[in-house]
Order: structure tokens, then C-alpha cells, then sequence
């Protein structure tokens, strides 16, 4: 008699196809959803643009939907968006991949059981807090040493950004660097490499897709961040790309617009649903560019 299993035929037990099933529908919650928000987003888009031109909403330089005089160029915030983010990113760049490198390559395990809870709890900071902080504290400190800077500013807001989405880099850069394989790091030593010439032209080139999927995580965070923008940052639509002055971002003026200033149904109402479209454009648009960077840091790896 032969002992080997006897192969697996006709349909699964119901129960394992009621399982998959459920997983599937799991699965599809995160399509539906997006798929929901892109049909509620664009009904109401449409519906602002045929009261205002898109030709003013893509090429006027003000943003004043409030004023008796209204204007629709986006462009004031998008501004204000890119530079709060930029200097997030400038912040939490070098700092989160400088730390991940430390954590991953340096530290003692009793150091990174330390330090590593210290960085992931400015994760569980509540926004708004972070937005008082950037008011209260870092713009005071901040107008010591910078004269010209304003009460509101986007400097304080996208260096407190930049705090905010720290942990989400390290973590990620921490774990790319973990993901390199040994026999690497093995083999540098081996021909007579250096730690730090192995750190750099070995461990981190090997890591690089990795760590640009880490900086794309935190610059799409910063994008979206609404709280700190709103409190630190002024809520003044200018056109400029000076961060000493108050600006206002896509996702500040949608808070700003839900608050009541607008009458359900209007014109001035519907630009929430504009701007939150142009927002998920610039966002989709950044994820994109920046998944074809890590394809092709992956390629040359």
C-alpha cells in the first residue's frame, strides 16, 4: 500500500472558498474606496467648472473665492504646498536616513531598543500639538535669529513637518538597510573595504530603492498634513516662495472651507472639491515620478 498523499481533486471545501472569498472582498475595500472618492470628486469638480473657467483656475496667479471680487487660481496654494513639503523634506530627509544608517549599521541592540521607541513616538504626537509647537515655540526661536520672519510662517510649519514625518523615513530607511544581504557587506570586507567605504559605496547603493520609497512615504505625508499647515502657517493665500512669509495649503484651505465660511452648493463651496482634486492629482503625480525612480534604482541595482 503506498503511503503517499492522495492529490487534491474536485472544488475546495466551502469553507475555504467562503475564506478567500472574504479576503477578496478585503481586498477590494481599498479599490472601492478610491474608486468612490475619485466619482465624488469628479461629479463636483465638473460642477465648479462650469461656473468658473478652468483656463482662470490653471493660469490666474490669486486665490480669493471668499472676496466679492473672486479668484480661482490654484497656484497660490500649490505654492504654499510645495514649500511647507520642501522644507519637511529637507528636515526629514537627511535626518531620518542619517538615523536609519546609525540604527542599522552602529548602534548597540541596547542603544536601539532605546533610541528607535524614542523616534517612532513623535509618530503618536497629535498634529495639532505639533501645530502649537511650531507657533508658540519654534517660531519665537526662529525670529531670534531671522528678523524679517513673520508671525505665520511656512519655515516653523515645514521644519515641524519635517519632525513629524522623521519616524516614518527612519523606520522604512532602517528596514531597506536591514533587507541588504549580508554576504555583501562580507564581501567588501573581504577585499579590503573599509566600515564606512562598505556603509557608503556597498550597503547604501544597495539600499537606495528602499530609501527613496522611504522619502516618497514621508513627502506624501507632508503633502497631506493639514493641522500644523493650518495653525503655524497663516492661512494667507500669496503667491511666493519665500518661507519666512504665512501661506496656505491645499489642505488647510479645505479645513478652512468646511468650518462653515461657505454656503453649501455654491461656487465658493464647491472649490473644496477643486482643490481636493488637485491635491490627489499633485500627490498621484509624485508617486508615480517617484515610483519610476525606485524601478530604476532597482534596475542599476
Amino acid at each position: 500500500m503506498s503511503d503517499s498523499p492522495r492529490p487534491l481533486t474536485g472544488a475546495p471545501p466551502l469553507g475555504e472558498r467562503l475564506i478567500e472569498a472574504a479576503l477578496a472582498g478585503c481586498a477590494a475595500i481599498s479599490l472601492l474606496t478610491s474608486a468612490a472618492i475619485v466619482l465624488v470628486l469628479a461629479q463636483e469638480t465638473f460642477a465648479f467648472f462650469h461656473a468658473v473657467p478652468i483656463t482662470s483656475f490653471l493660469f490666474d496667479t490669486e486665490w480669493t473665492p471668499l472676496f466679492e471680487r473672486a479668484r480661482f487660481g490654484i497656484w497660490p496654494l500649490v505654492c504654499g504646498t510645495a514649500l511647507t513639503s520642501a522644507v519637511a523634506l529637507l528636515v526629514a530627509g537627511p535626518l531620518g536616513v542619517l538615523a536609519a544608517i546609525y540604527l542599522a549599521e552602529f548602534a548597540t541592540p541596547r542603544a536601539r531598543d532605546r533610541l528607535k521607541p524614542m523616534i517612532e513616538v513623535l509618530a503618536g504626537i497629535p498634529t495639532l500639538v505639533y501645530g502649537y509647537f511650531a507657533l508658540r515655540v519654534v517660531t519665537p526661536c526662529l525670529a531670534l535669529v531671522i528678523p524679517d520672519l513673520q508671525g505665520f510662517n511656512a519655515l516653523s510649519a515645514g521644519l515641524v513637518m519635517g519632525l513629524m514625518i522623521l519616524p516614518t523615513v527612519c523606520s522604512l530607511g532602517e528596514d531597506a538597510l536591514h533587507a541588504v544581504p549580508q554576504t555583501l557587506r562580507e564581501g567588501a570586507v573581504a577585499l579590503g573595504a573599509g566600515r564606512l567605504a562598505t556603509l557608503f559605496l556597498i550597503v547604501v547603493p544597495a539600499a537606495r530603492s528602499g530609501l527613496l520609497a522611504a522619502l516618497t512615504l514621508g513627502l506624501s505625508r507632508a503633502l497631506g498634513e493639514t493641522m500644523i499647515v493650518a495653525i503655524a502657517a497663516g492661512q494667507q493665500a500669496h503667491l511666493t516662495l519665500d518661507p519666512r512669509s504665512p501661506v496656505e495649503t491645499m489642505s488647510a484651505y479645505i479645513v478652512q472651507i468646511s468650518l462653515g465660511d461657505a454656503a453649501a452648493g455654491t461656487v465658493a463651496y464647491r472649490t473644496i472639491f477643486a482643490v481636493g482634486a488637485a491635491l490627489f492629482a499633485l500627490t498621484f503625480a509624485t508617486n508615480a515620478l517617484a515610483q519610476r525612480w525606485i524601478a530604476a534604482a532597482r534596475r542599476v541595482g
